[in-house]
């Protein structure tokens, strides 16, 4: 009997046309997506690809896979739930800065204490722009918007940061402009046994301009060959660098997954029966 042929990368593209605007960073995450799914070969019936609401959350639309595009801000708890009923499924959540730091902020500390074994792919264009440029939180401080005609006055957050005081464990950020880099920490993410966060900076050309491709190269640079990604302190030195935007692993520690937990507990409840369910909770509550 004769090996399956390996799925192609053109084979996780839908027959769905993407409809960003010309020059938008997210044309090359989603092209990143599938060459990474093509070097991991995971078959479409396995995988599940979950997102918000924003133009960077119609991405699920473009992958031949099971998808769902849910409300504003629920990619997160919507996929843990999908992760936890299917634990053998592939989840990747996706969307942008507004989506996951906004009003879906408040679903990452609870899926980081959790390490819910899925990726979440944010890219970050530090706008709003599907609903026609006003600030998100992550716009520079200055900046003019639909929103802010005289300069935006709030300090904007710092993704990385927060994904490492917030005890992700395994965090990078990537560069639209990078389809290689990006491509291969896609892969290193999926593979991770936990929940693993990229931050993806992807342009909005429309509502931010052309020059915002060659801002971030200009800060660009891969994270430093010596730097220990075990060591939390370490990232967020290089997280909080004024003058650098380093590309690839930030940080990255092993922990039990949520799954792993739950199996756990399922496995001695049983054995206990009732009487020592509050036994075997207290067991696995690490």
């Amino acid at each position: 009997m004769s090996e399956p042929k390996p799925r192609r990368w053109n084979e996780y593209r839908s027959d769905l046309a993407p409809v960003w605007c010309p020059g938008c960073g997210d044309y090359s995450v989603v092209a990143g997506l599938y060459r990474a799914l093509a070097e991991l070969q995971i078959p479409q019936e396995d995988l599940a690809v979950i997102s918000g609401i924003g133009c960077s959350s119609r991405l699920p639309g473009y992958v031949n896979s099971f998808g769902m595009n849910t409300i504003h801000g629920r990619a997160i708890p919507v996929a843990t739930g999908l992760k936890t009923a299917r634990p053998d499924t592939t989840v990747i959540a996706v969307g942008g800065d507004g989506d996951g730091f906004s009003i879906g902020g408040g679903h990452l500390p609870h899926v980081a204490r959790r390490n819910v074994d899925m990726t979440y792919i944010v890219m970050d264009n530090r706008i709003y722009g599907l609903t026609k440029g006003q600030t998100s939180p992550t716009t520079p401080q200055g900046e003019r918007t639909a929103t802010s005609r005289y300069g935006w006055p709030e300090t904007p957050a710092n993704p990385i940061s927060l994904a490492l005081a917030y005890g992700m464990s395994f965090v990078a950020q990537s560069f639209a402009g990078d389809i290689k880099g990006l491509t291969k920490l896609i892969v290193q993410a999926v593979k991770w046994p936990g929940f693993s966060f990229i931050e993806v900076h992807s342009p909005c050309v429309t509502y931010r301009g052309r020059d915002q491709y060659k801002l971030i190269r200009e800060r660009a640079c891969p994270v430093p060959e010596d730097h220990d990604t075990s060591d939390r302190a370490a990232a967020f030195a290089l997280a909080d660098d004024p003058d650098n935007l380093y590309l690839g692993v930030i940080f990255q520690r092993p922990s039990l997954t949520f799954e792993q937990r739950l199996e756990g507990l399922r496995t001695e409840a049983r054995g206990t029966g009732r009487k020592g369910f509050s036994t075997a909770v207290s067991r696995f509550a690490v």
